[in-house]
Order: C-alpha cells, then structure tokens, then sequence
C-alpha cells in the first residue's frame, strides 16, 4: 500500500486554504491532525500535533510567524480536525 502525497499549503496572512472552501489562521495547523510538517527558514520541522501519534512522536516547539508552507496529509478534504479530540 503506498501513502498518498501531502499537500503543501502556503501561508499567506498568517492563514492557509485548509479546503477549497475554507482558510484557516497557521495556527490552528499546531493542532491539527492533518499537520505534519512545517516549513520554517527553509527547513521541514515535524508537526507538533504528532507529539501525540505513536508513529512520529514529534515534539518540536515551532514558530509559527515564521512558518511559509504547511505540509498537510488531508486526503479527503475534511478540514481542520483537532487532535484534542484524539488524545482526551
């Protein structure tokens, strides 16, 4: 089975197109569970919603007034979908 690619969304006015219809303000994307990298001074730093995913475990501190791109795994154009109510 092969992962599908994730999207690269850039920022622009602190905000990102989430779905067609939609933008949402960059940070939101630190709990998102689509997010999971972002692109800081030319560099890929892991998303910190992953911090709570058995797989990546990420827990790098981001700042996001410096983020350009948002890497999102949204496949399905669902959206903005808080880890919150993954991990309570």
């Amino acid at each position: 089975m092969t992962e599908a690619r994730a999207r690269e969304l850039p920022v622009e006015g602190g905000t990102v197109q989430c779905t067609p219809a939609r933008r949402e303000e960059v940070v939101k994307c630190r709990f998102c569970a689509h997010s999971s990298h972002f692109m800081v001074r030319g560099r890929w730093v892991g998303s910190p919603a992953r911090a709570y995913c058995t797989r990546e475990r990420t827990t790098t501190d981001v700042d996001l007034k410096k983020v350009t791109v948002v890497e999102c795994d949204d496949q399905r154009s669902e959206g903005y979908r808080s880890i919150m109510n993954i991990i309570s």
